[in-house]
């Protein structure tokens, strides 16, 4: 049937077909996605992400029933512990502030004495101590046997000095106790720690929703036609399974039965349902519509859609990238300088004046404001809104380096054929002789072509239905090879083809459709022709329909200052059409598969940073090359390992919207190392004394209320990125079609 439009349209051999890639990045044996085991393995690994996890596994039998139905048990856990001993020592801590008599000086209030009332304040506070700041003193204990002091030796060193010289005052006249001090560091510790813990346990949860997703059972059909419930992990590939209106797909497979609409916006983030009818393929955690379905499952466990997501997120989460190494390392720069400015200040202090209570306020206080709790906090907390952000857009990001990166883009390579044009012919113009109606004549041709499953046939089609005319009935059908299609319409033989259809006929062409056809030609379009009883009718100029949206992508790109190339196996002409209407930069034509990784090389060698969009199967070895790859196809094409960033709809706008979060995410992340660590550095001469000589002091508690404001002001100005406007501006002329997923809601 290829041959019976031989129209020489131009295409090349070079240009690739599509495919969809299934396989997934299976790591393991198949155990249904919907096992909590494998959820909790993946959570635990992401809890790697933040410093204030490490040494978490010392104390997490004391979860206990905080866990259960949580599907983000970790960090759940942990944020239900610190809220429990946070509210536990406050409590505890209220008796120790009232009686301690320097509260009652400042504030000017007295408490009556009761029996045994001296011993209030250091029994709670040891209380206090023991139950609220011991979980500090555990997680200490592997960045020292690791050797990476950090965050948590810094708190232990604070709590402890300041404990251990409150009960030394007790026993020895030395000075005024620490205890109201050492409670309220470790309440705002913990308070701290619990906001920081909500904080990741909410930017984390794309993972969460992600496995709720997954049915917990589904109805297999047996072979006596009946249905039996059965887990979903009980699945294997080749069972046949009923989907009832409005249930959840329990996995990946094909529709042998039925028609309904499916929502897919879970997983692709596209809002409007999506059509299924007899060999469409449906995504496992997708929700059915009204009708009911029998799925034929191909995919179980690790290697569905959703699992590959998942893995996909996960890996984003856990990865580390260039502005966490930098956060990183001014923590252990911190460690040292906290370490050097309280032997400093205790040496100067103590010269100055006596060693005594003093002097450990001093120093205790400078490792307060020292402890890098915002700065762990600053960049774990951006990388998860943005994964978040990404994934509800329709971008899974593999490479968290890459997504980086993608602000800095020089140059955007697009692959032409399926993602700035739509892949397929479509009917681009059409002329008629005079005295003839242009629907009729495409009603006529659409007729001819009903029985035709050529790809132009198909456009002819398709433009006759957007149009709305009625096509009339079409009997004897015949396919003319080389030539075109014959069929007869109200007993009239009726033909469509291309020159060569002329040719055989003997029919010339009128000088108005000469003209038109030489126009066509010029713009490497292709034409067919519709002729009646020997009478040439009409002419239509097919070619890859252009995206309405790829307009605005490029529009964007230049107004971002990024250089739009495109890479094809076209001919020239044709991508010089393509080229010209779009506004491209740069083309690249008649390349062959294997030689596109050669092309995005060239643009490399001229010293651009260079993005590669492709569909992540034939374009492997340029995504690869590429400083960014970024595979855009289908849902079921989440898990191509050549790509750095995979767009889970077809859909070129989401590469601006990748540039634009990748510089809003990047900045974000500047904001808040400036912050975290800029904030440290002045407040440690501060809480030092420097300010002393002119009655300037900061006491324990202040300073760890300061250092937890300044952790709170971080989770702040992180969550202020879910705000970035993803949207993209509508290009004069042509109306903009709702950005459907640009808003992170």
């Amino acid at each position: 049937m290829d041959d019976e439009h031989n129209t020489d349209d131009g295409r090349s051999s070079g240009e690739h077909d599509h495919h969809r890639d299934t396989t997934g990045t299976d790591t393991g044996e198949p155990t249904g996605t919907a096992e909590p085991g494998v959820e909790q393995s993946m959570l635990e690994g992401h809890a790697e992400a933040t410093d204030t996890n490490r040494g978490a596994g010392d104390f997490q039998h004391e979860h206990g029933d905080d866990d259960h139905g949580d599907h983000g048990g970790m960090h759940a856990g942990h944020e239900q512990l610190f809220r429990r001993r946070f509210f536990v020592s406050t409590l505890l801590s209220i008796p120790v502030l009232l009686y301690s008599e320097t509260l009652q000086g400042w504030l000017g209030f007295s408490v009556p004495a009761v029996p045994g009332s001296e011993w209030i304040t250091p029994v709670f506070a040891v209380i206090v101590f023991a139950y609220g700041g011991v979980p500090f003193l555990k997680m200490a204990v592997p960045e020292l046997r690791d050797h990476t002091p950090g965050m948590m030796t810094l708190i232990s060193m604070a709590i402890t000095v300041a404990f251990v010289y409150s009960l030394a005052t007790v026993a020895v006249d030395v000075g005024d106790p620490f205890f109201w001090e050492l409670v309220t560091l470790v309440d705002i510790m913990l308070l701290g720690h619990w906001i920081e813990m909500r904080s990741v346990r909410r930017a984390s949860s794309a993972l969460d929703e992600l496995a709720r997703l997954m049915p917990d059972t589904a109805e297999r059909i047996t072979e006596d036609g009946e249905t039996e419930d059965v887990p979903v992990s009980d699945l294997s590939e080749g069972d046949l399974v009923l989907v009832r209106p409005g249930a959840s797909v329990p996995a990946d497979g094909v529709v042998e039965e039925g028609d309904s609409d499916v929502n897919e916006a879970m997983i692709t983030g596209e809002s409007k349902p999506v059509s299924k009818a007899p060999g469409d393929e449906v995504i496992g955690g997708t929700v059915n519509g009204d009708g009911s379905l029998r799925v034929r499952v191909d995919a179980i466990g690790e290697d569905t859609t959703l699992a590959g997501i998942m893995r996909l997120v996960e890996d984003a989460q856990r990865s580390t990238s260039k502005t966490q190494m930098l956060a990183d390392r001014a923590a252990g720069w911190l460690f040292y300088a906290a370490l050097t400015a309280a032997a400093v200040t205790a040496v100067a202090w103590t010269v100055a004046t006596t060693f005594g209570a003093d002097v450990v306020a001093r120093t205790v206080t400078v490792l307060v404001i020292a402890c890098p709790h915002a700065l762990g906090l600053a960049i774990p907390l951006v990388v998860a809104i943005n994964t978040s952000m990404a994934a509800r857009n329709g971008i899974l990001v593999r490479d968290r380096i890459a997504m980086e990166d993608a602000r800095n883009l020089d140059s955007i390579v697009f692959d032409k054929t399926g993602t700035l044009t739509e892949g397929e012919h479509g009917v681009v113009g059409q002329a008629t002789v005079e005295g003839v109606d242009a629907d009729e004549t495409l009603a006529l041709a659409a007729a001819v072509e009903g029985d035709s499953e050529h790809m132009i046939a198909r456009a002819i089609r398709e433009a006759a239905n957007e149009r709305g005319v009625d096509v009339p009935a079409a009997e004897d059908f015949e396919a003319l090879k080389g030539r075109g299609v014959r069929a007869s319409v109200d007993g009239r033989e009726v033909y469509v083809g291309g020159p060569n259809l002329l040719d055989h006929l003997e029919s010339d062409v009128p000088a108005e459709l000469q003209s038109f056809a030489d126009d066509a030609g010029e713009n490497a379009q292709t034409v067919v022709y519709l002729v009646r009883e020997g009478e040439l009718l009409a002419a239509f100029a097919m070619a890859d329909v252009i995206r309405q949206e790829s307009h605005r992508v490029v529009d964007a790109l230049h107004d971002l200052g990024i250089e739009v190339a495109m890479l094809t196996g076209d001919s020239r002409d044709v991508a010089n059409a393509v080229a010209d209407e779009l506004g491209i930069d740069t083309v690249f034509a008649e390349v062959l598969p294997e030689d596109k990784d050669v092309t995005v090389q060239e643009l490399q060698d001229q010293g651009k940073l260079v993005g590669m969009v492709g569909d992540g199967v034939n374009d492997a070895p340029a995504l690869t090359r590429a400083d960014v790859g970024i595979a855009i196809g289908s849902g079921t094409d989440v898990a191509v390992q050549s790509a750095d960033v995979i767009l889970v709809q077809n859909n070129p706008m989401d590469v601006v919207r990748l540039v634009k979060l990748s510089t809003a995410s990047y900045r974000k992340m500047q904001e808040n190392i400036v912050w975290a660590a800029g904030y440290n550095v002045f407040a440690i001469p501060l809480a030092a004394g420097v300010l002393a000589p002119i009655g300037i002091l900061l006491s324990p508690a202040v300073g760890a209320l300061l250092m937890s404001l300044s952790t709170v002001i971080v989770a702040i100005n992180a969550q202020l990125l879910r705000r970035v406007d993803l949207t993209l501006p509508a290009r004069s002329g042509v109306p903009s079609p709702t950005d459907r997923r640009a808003a992170d809601g």
